[in-house]
């Protein structure tokens, strides 16, 4: 979630409660009977956002976890987990929503189920731990009951937490405690007196809200200027794994007692030592003296609401900056204080700081300001039962809250722990921390006057390679790394964001300003996410390549086949101004992506097989191009041997229909439909490509739309024609295309493969077949239009029946058409669906894509072709459907498989606002969908 959504988000959502939900003071003696549905508290608020936007998962599950050896009355249990649910009311709250707006529903008190299972291993815990809540439905506490011997059991308690936080245990563990008791005697519970409700506590928060906003801004100013910690790396944009790594160190008991002391001497307590100890850690290593770190507070200090389970837990940003080389002992003062000044503010939420700061609250490069924690642990005392051995079973769901989390653990063992999270830093540096981290608190136990310089430690944060640092300064980078090569410049890749992001060639371009001309890397190559070894380096086997170079070794089953190796490298060395080894890289040659494509024209011309500039990008070297040039070469002649001798354009046989773009998606499936007609087809395709539709038994005319005498002796004596191809780029050549064929078209029938793009921006809705366009259009819209135009001009003469097909994006199995569903509106949500980001679509109204199954439309292409038909002579529309952006969205993240939050966005790419439904009258019997052409499944036959 960007920090512009979240701001957003969160006042927007406060701003509603605020407005709807008047909230009511508590009487100290007891909690107030709810006039209205309570509104959550801010604390809630946030994470309730965060569930809903498919950021929680099992990151906010509380598990509880107790083995308990003894004879345990599980009968007892499970009435006093009942019972726990009616004392406390948040224990049996779910968050449904009015509108978009969550709200607090208490729930009647129900039997909490207790299932008992056989204990088969640590990870029916795990698995059970990390099963997320449904928040709108509830229940938010789960209890099972592991038996691993007739008086040998584990408990397992998991909540999320929204209703719970750390200071809620203590009271959950001994009303448990009693309840429990209390079942086995059959006598009532000895229990305190029920405190207010968590509902009362959030209804008197939110009527706080004008004075906790002035406090907000306040502290919002004490952060001006800050920015996140720089051992951090930047996480793209989209959903976060949060995938947490735990480094530890020992530390001596008589170190944390010598601490103890230490604080007590300054008015500090552990906790502020440790805090202090965290900023001097941080502060060597990296190299900033401006430091801000997150501290845990609790909210229960007013009386009335001591005992109250729920979420009462605050997040404190600690500032400190201290200049020159203070001692360890002047630091702990400036932290103290500065700890005291938040503490101050402990009621604030800090999503009002968040919001009041706005884009300040992120670094330039996204990292969140307060990435970085710290706190004080103590083990936790086991949930006790009456006559039954308790002791606690640790459950690590390895998921990180905070990029970074500094910890000492106070206990009979006392360490040090750092907990991150793998993608912001490496398990390396991370190690290193820790062990900076002990060694330096028992220094300043030792000796708290020594300068900060004098303290153990180094620097982490290694100084960027120049080309990072280049990139990095272009707003629009999130991410970038570089691979070095030992042959010539290195490779850069980056991470950009945005809806106007720039490319990888205008990135390198950018750099010429930037970087001497020796620095400047081969080429800049964007990906969604940069793949990382574990010490945090860039994983080169999976970044497009830089893994090992192909054609330089044997590939799994032996040596590569030379292939026509000397063609090659000779045409490597006419565009790359030196003829190459055979294992050369095409990178360090000083190749690039318009060289490619010129290397695969020239290589396509001179050996008369299908070859493409991305073929060159992947393949890269001499040998293995030649490789790949060998096998298409057997893949035709085998072609061919199976459809005999290639058929070669003579004289056209009564009937015949000429398809331009046969090849393509589109043109495939209408050859097919040709075919099974028992039409006699003649196919332009390029000399390269003239066997793949000879399998099919059809007449080749080798051509392509640039040349002009190739579509005039391609059109010359067919009865028919059905011109599907188009180079979608290149307007002009496509229009001459047009005309060429048009000169040579004699009579029959002639059906042109148009575009809704045709139409523009209608006015309307609905859009009638043929029907008024509206500006703009795009150039691509207009050279179909231009098409038609050049089409019925010509039919006027008498010539023949014209048709225009409309048709909107083209669906199929056809790996042309699988390659469709990455372009335009429907690309950008496959690939942030592909790379798990967020993805915003327009709210209110109706609006998605309209599209046609390839088989549909080629039944429908064809069908235009009978004398007479309904559509001759006019504009007709093929389209199977129309489907909204939410069910397209919400089908293609379950297909990927993605964790992609889908919400409403008021600034959603304005590609999407596509509103209107387009009428297909005409051609409505040919379209009638087959089995298995339903958009969903022709959606997942696209995606696998």
């Amino acid at each position: 979630m960007s920090t512009v959504d979240q701001t957003d988000l969160l006042r927007r959502a406060r701003d509603r409660r605020t407005a709807t939900a008047p909230s009511r003071p508590v009487a100290p003696g007891g909690p107030a009977v709810p006039a209205e549905p309570a509104p959550l508290s801010h604390a809630q608020q946030r994470m309730w956002l965060m569930d809903h936007l498919g950021q929680g998962g099992a990151l906010y599950n509380v598990p509880i976890a107790t083995r308990l050896r003894g004879p345990l009355d599980q009968a007892a249990l499970a009435a006093a987990i009942t019972g726990l649910t009616e004392r406390h009311a948040v224990l049996r709250t779910r968050y449904p929503r009015r509108g978009d707006q969550p709200y607090q529903q208490t729930d009647p008190v129900a039997p909490v189920p207790l299932p008992v299972l056989d204990a088969t291993g640590p990870e029916q815990l795990l698995a059970e731990a990390a099963r997320p809540f449904d928040l709108a439905a509830g229940p938010v506490l789960r209890a099972l009951l592991l038996r691993h011997g007739p008086e040998d059991h584990t408990l397992l308690l998991t909540i999320h937490h929204i209703a719970v936080d750390g200071g809620s245990l203590p009271f959950i563990a001994s009303d448990i405690a009693a309840l429990y008791r209390a079942g086995c005697e059959g006598v009532p519970a000895q229990l305190p007196s029920v405190a207010p409700s968590y509902a009362d506590y959030a209804r008197q928060e939110r009527a706080r809200e004008a004075e906790l906003t002035a406090a907000a801004d306040t502290l919002a100013a004490g952060l001006s200027g800050a920015r996140p910690l720089s051992l951090l790396r930047p996480v793209p944009p989209g959903a976060r794994e949060r995938r947490a790594a735990l480094h530890a160190a020992p530390v001596d008991p008589a170190v944390v007692e010598e601490l103890r002391v230490l604080g007590a001497r300054h008015g500090a307590t552990l906790y502020t030592v440790v805090l202090a100890a965290a900023f001097a850690v941080l502060r060597t290593a990296s190299g900033q003296d401006d430091l801000v770190l997150g501290c845990a507070s609790g909210h229960r200090a007013r009386p009335e609401f001591r005992r109250t389970v729920g979420l009462a837990v605050n997040t404190l940003a600690v500032r400190t900056n201290p200049s020159g080389d203070p001692s360890f002992a002047d630091l702990l003062g400036l932290v103290r204080t500065a700890l005291l000044d938040a503490q101050q503010h402990h009621e604030v939420p800090f999503d009002l700081v968040v919001e009041r700061l706005g884009a300040a609250s992120r670094g330039a490069d996204g990292t969140p300001l307060l990435s970085v924690s710290c706190d004080l642990l103590r083990i936790a005392d086991p949930l006790v039962l009456p006559g039954l051995d308790a002791e606690n079973v640790e459950i690590d769901l390895g998921l990180a809250k905070f990029g970074l989390t500094l910890l000492l653990e106070d206990g009979p063992r006392p360490r040090v722990l750092v907990q991150h999270d793998r993608d912001v830093l490496d398990a390396t540096t991370a190690a290193r921390l820790a062990d900076a981290f002990a060694a330096l608190l028992t220094a300043v136990a030792g000796d708290p006057d020594l300068a900060l310089s004098a303290l153990p430690g180094e620097r982490l944060a290694a100084a960027e390679h120049p080309v990072v640092a280049a990139l990095s300064a272009d707003p629009a980078v999130v991410e970038a790394a570089v691979v070095e090569h030992p042959d010539g410049p290195p490779l850069a890749y980056a991470v950009v964001r945005g809806p106007v992001a720039p490319t990888g060639s205008a990135l390198r371009a950018a750099l010429r300003g930037r970087l001497p001309a020796a620095e400047l890397p081969r080429a800049v190559t964007l990906v969604d996410r940069l793949p990382r070894l574990p010490d945090g380096t860039p994983d080169r086997d999976r970044l497009p390549g830089a893994g090992p170079l192909p054609g330089t070794a044997a590939l799994n089953g032996g040596p590569l086949k030379d292939g026509p190796l000397d063609v090659v490298r000779q045409a490597f060395g006419e565009l790359l101004s030196a003829t190459p080894p055979a294992d050369g890289d095409f990178f360090a040659l000083g190749g690039h992506s318009l060289v490619a494509v010129q290397l695969a024209e020239r290589l396509r011309t001179r050996t008369g097989l299908p070859l493409t500039g991305l073929d060159i990008l992947e393949q890269r070297t001499p040998r293995a191009l030649a490789a790949l040039l060998a096998t298409r070469a057997d893949e035709r002649s085998a072609a061919l041997a199976q459809a005999g001798a290639r058929p070669r354009t003579t004289g056209a046989r009564t009937g015949t229909v000429l398809l331009t773009g046969a090849t393509g998606g589109v043109g495939a499936a209408v050859l097919q439909e040709l075919m099974a007609q028992g039409r006699p087809v003649r196919v332009l395709v390029r000399p390269e490509s003239a066997h793949l539709p000879a399998l099919n038994g059809a007449e080749v005319a080798e051509g392509d739309l640039g040349d002009l005498d190739s579509l005039r002796r391609a059109v010359a004596g067919v009865d028919a024609v059905i011109h599907s191809a188009c180079t979608f780029t290149d307007h002009a050549t496509d229009l001459a295309a047009m005309r060429a064929l048009v000169d040579g078209w004699r009579g029959g029938p002639f059906v042109f493969v148009s575009s809704i793009d045709a139409y523009g921006r209608p006015s309307g809705t609905e859009v009638p077949e043929g029907g008024p366009g509206g500006a703009p259009v795009t150039p691509y819209g207009q050279a179909k239009l231009d098409s038609e135009r050049i089409l019925f001009e010509a039919a006027a003469t008498g010539r023949g029946q014209a048709v225009a097909v409309r048709a909107p994006i083209v669906w199929g199995p056809h790996h042309r058409l699988r390659d469709q569903l990455r372009w335009g509106s429907t690309g950008a949500l496959y690939q942030a669906a592909l790379a798990g980001r967020p993805i915003g679509l327009p709210a209110a109204e109706w609006y998605g894509a309209s599209w046609v199954h390839a088989a549909a439309l080629a039944r429908a292409l064809t069908a235009c072709l009978t004398p007479d038909h309904p559509a001759a002579g006019r504009v007709v529309n093929a389209v199977s459907g129309h489907v909204s952006w939410p069910d397209f969205t919400a089908e293609l993240v379950r297909l990927l498989g993605s964790d992609s939050p889908v919400t409403a966005a008021p600034d959603a790419d304005e590609d999407l606002r596509r509103p209107w439904h387009y009428r297909a009258d005409t051609l409505a019997g040919p379209l009638a969908p087959e089995p298995g052409e339903d958009w969903r499944s022709v959606l997942a036959a696209m995606v696998r």
